[in-house]
């Protein structure tokens, strides 16, 4: 069983395709707009992206690129479902990194058959392990926001989450705060107060951290941003 997100603006198309891969047997996510469909990718990572372009708040443009540049959503294939036939639009939906270009109106069975050749190709997880981020001796449960080091149970906010879930996706690669909180936060490019990464890092190391003042798993690199060690 896959779990295929379905991220459409048009509420009717977007109750068939979930009904028609219900019906095949598959896991189904909806979402409105490409803002909504990445806050729920962190909770519950795609298998397939069925991916609408003309959306509000978050294009499928913008959000294909957010996932490419996002070490646990970059292997997850996108099939773009669009009115935009002409050959600029397909361009840029390759370049934004799409797998497949579907155009509406299309055949419910064809794009039933190209999402099962992109599945095909692409190594369905174990839903045991597909929302489990692991890095060393950390194992963070992206549906439950609980995070275990060395069997120790630590419960952490939606927001906590999401910003561990990224450091430990880039483990040992120190992380602007800019980008965090951009990337993870959500804030528009060059909108926003670094302080609230700050405020969450704190709360995070006074949860995961043996002595907060001097920590071992959530580090700040000088002039480099914060640094997850497993």
């Amino acid at each position: 069983m896959a779990c295929i997100y379905v991220v459409e603006d048009g509420k009717d198309l977007a109750w068939v395709l979930k009904e028609s891969f219900s019906l095949a047997g598959h896991a189904v996510v909806t979402a409105s707009n490409g803002l909504e469909a990445l806050q729920r990718m962190r909770r519950q990572t795609p298998d397939l992206v069925i991916l609408d372009v003309n959306m509000p708040v978050m294009d499928g443009f913008t959000l294909a690129r957010r996932m490419r540049a996002d070490p646990l959503l970059v292997r997850a294939p996108i099939l773009f479902l669009t009115v935009h036939s002409d050959f600029p639009s397909k361009l840029e939906g390759f370049r934004a990194g799409g797998d497949d270009y579907v155009i509406k109106p299309f055949d419910l069975p064809e794009l039933h058959a190209r999402a099962q050749a992109m599945l095909r190709r692409c190594k369905i997880r174990d839903p045991a392990e597909r929302n489990i981020v692991r890095a060393g001796h950390c194992a963070l449960d992206l549906s439950t926001s609980q995070l275990r080091i060395r069997g120790r149970g630590i419960q952490l906010t939606d927001t906590e989450c999401d910003l561990l879930r990224y450091l430990m996706a880039y483990a040992s690669t120190p992380i602007p705060a800019r980008q965090l909180l951009e990337e993870v936060l959500d804030y528009p490019p060059g909108t926003g107060d670094l302080s609230a990464v700050r405020w969450h890092i704190r709360g995070l190391r006074r949860k995961i951290e043996s002595d907060p003042m001097h920590p071992v798993y959530l580090r700040t690199v000088s002039a480099r941003g914060y640094c997850f060690t497993p």
